[in-house]
This record gives C-alpha cells, structure tokens and sequence, in this order.
C-alpha cells in the first residue's frame, strides 16, 4: 500500500464525515438537542482532523497520476485546488467544533457565535469538500467526464502564483516567526498541563489550565496554515520522506488526548489538591511528548533536506 492508495481510502472520511456532521448539526440546532449537538461537534472536529493526511496523501497520488501518458492533469490541478480550498475550510470548521466542545465542558452548553460560525463553516467545507470529490472522480473514471475536461490546462492551478509569493524575500521569515509563535503557545500549554497531572502544581485545579486549551488549539491552527506554505514550496520534497510522515503521524496521535480533556469528565475531577487519575497522567505526558517528537521531526525535515 503506497500514499496513493491511503488517499484513495482517506478522501471518503472527509466526504461522508462532513456532510452527516453538518447535517446532525442543523438538526440539533432545530430541535436544541444538546447531546445530538455535542456529538456533532465531535464529529466535525475529528473530521477536520482526517482532512490533513487525506490533502498531504492527495500530493503523492498526484506524483503518480503525472507520470500517465493521457492523464488530465489540468483536472488534477483543478481538483487540487479545490482540495486547498476545502483543508482551509474544514480547518476552520475543526477549530469551531471544537471550541464549541470547550465550551460545552465550561460552561454545560455551546455560544450561539461558536454554533453559527460551526454550521457556516462546515456547509462551505462539505460543499467545497463535495466539488472536489466531484472532480477527482473524472481523474479515473471516465464514464463521469465531460467534453470540456479534456480542454483544461494546468495553467489553472496556483502553483506559479504561489511559488512566485513565497519567493519574496520577506514571506518565508514571516511564515517562519509565526509558525514558531504557533508552536510556542502549542509547547507552553501542553508543558503545563502535562506539569500539573503528574502533581507538580497540585494546587491548580485542571479547570484552570482548561482555560488555557484554546491558546493551544489557536496556536495549532496557526501551524496548520504556515506549514502548509513551507510544504507548498516543495510538496515533493516532504510527501515521500519518513521525517515528514513520522511528524504529521505524531500531530493527529496528540489529538486524541486534546479530545480526552476536552470532552471527558475524568479530567475534570482534578480539582485543587488532588491527583489525576492514571488515564489522565497518561493523556497529558502523552500529549507533551507526542508534540515534542513532532518538533523534533520538523527539524529533522530541513537538517536533512
């Protein structure tokens, strides 16, 4: 199984995920079901989460698709387009979700900002994510294309404006200082939560470093988008290496205790002057050291280019 073949396994989790998302959403925000609700933000918020490899594993089908005699690859630019459109929206769907869990654990129920902004990003993700399963689909099966497919150039896409924008000479230093700025707040945060499950600072109750969890998820959004540049400059030249697929293995593996502080209520126990359970310790050193070894294959990525 090569990154061609995950792709093509992966693209369904986004397609299907997102649109039943959004659809348990509008439901419960009708009928003002708050567990219905909750699930689906949940739901979005993993989704959004899949849509990262299903877009990185996208590049390497596209590497493979090239080197076919007839393939439209004026089609694939279109369809990779599209997929950039779709990663910025889910992103952004994700982040909403899951600040409406936050919120759910603080204070038992969601902002009506967090649910509208929920409900309008996850429609705009779903249709975008929709439009770009459409295209891909003409890449291979030719029962679905249309005489106009055939006509489209790679002229489309936007790889020479982008390229030409990061090759500005202030771009990159600017990407980099706030990917670090990201990546600050993402190390702060999780270095003391991991500090105080383990009972360092004992006297702080986890609802008081649950208040900083949006600090982290902020600053993880903010690295989604300036990675995503620094990867736009050379996808071939990341894709492929194990570096690379080690460190965005670690970003989804240190998502799942987000979730578990997020969503569970064991955490929540951690009051002043108590331990936290053995499952909690393990969620929170896990986190920390799951984003440490992220870190340091980042780094990996450019000492061994």
């Amino acid at each position: 199984m090569n990154l061609a073949h995950i792709h093509i396994v992966l693209n369904h989790v986004p397609s299907l995920g997102s649109v039943l998302g959004l659809a348990m959403l509008v439901w419960a925000t009708y009928t003002k079901n708050e567990s219905l609700k909750k699930f689906s933000f949940g739901l979005l918020a993993v989704v959004a989460l899949a849509t990262l490899p299903t877009y990185l594993s996208g590049n390497a089908a596209r590497q493979v698709i090239a080197k076919e005699p007839n393939a439209l690859l004026g089609v694939v630019e279109v369809h990779q387009n599209g997929a950039m459109l779709t990663l910025v929206a889910m992103t952004f769907a994700g982040a909403f979700a899951w600040f409406g869990l936050w919120e759910i654990r603080r204070f038992s129920h969601p902002g009506s900002l967090t649910t509208w902004g929920t409900l309008l990003t996850s429609a705009a993700a779903s249709a975008l994510i929709l439009y770009t399963a459409n295209i891909g689909g003409k890449i291979r099966h030719i029962e679905i294309r249309e005489a106009a497919d055939s006509a489209i150039t790679q002229s489309v896409g936007w790889k020479p404006a982008v390229e030409e924008f990061l090759a500005r000479a202030w771009v990159i230093p600017a990407v980099a200082t706030l990917h670090y700025v990201g990546m600050v707040l993402l190390f702060g945060v999780s270095l003391l939560l991991m500090l105080r499950v383990v009972g360092v600072m004992k006297s702080i109750p986890f609802s008081g470093i649950h208040r900083l969890l949006p600090l982290a998820i902020f600053g993880f959004v903010v690295n989604v988008f300036t990675g995503m540049l620094f990867y736009l400059q050379s996808p071939e030249g990341y894709v492929h290496r194990a570096v690379f697929q080690l460190k965005i293995g670690c970003i989804l593996l240190a998502a799942l205790p987000v979730l578990y502080f997020t969503v569970f209520d064991d955490p929540w126990k951690t009051g002043s002057g108590r331990s936290a359970s053995a499952l909690t310790k393990i969620a929170g050193i896990g986190a920390f050291f799951l984003l440490v070894a992220a870190i340091i294959y980042g780094r990996l990525i450019f000492i061994s280019y």
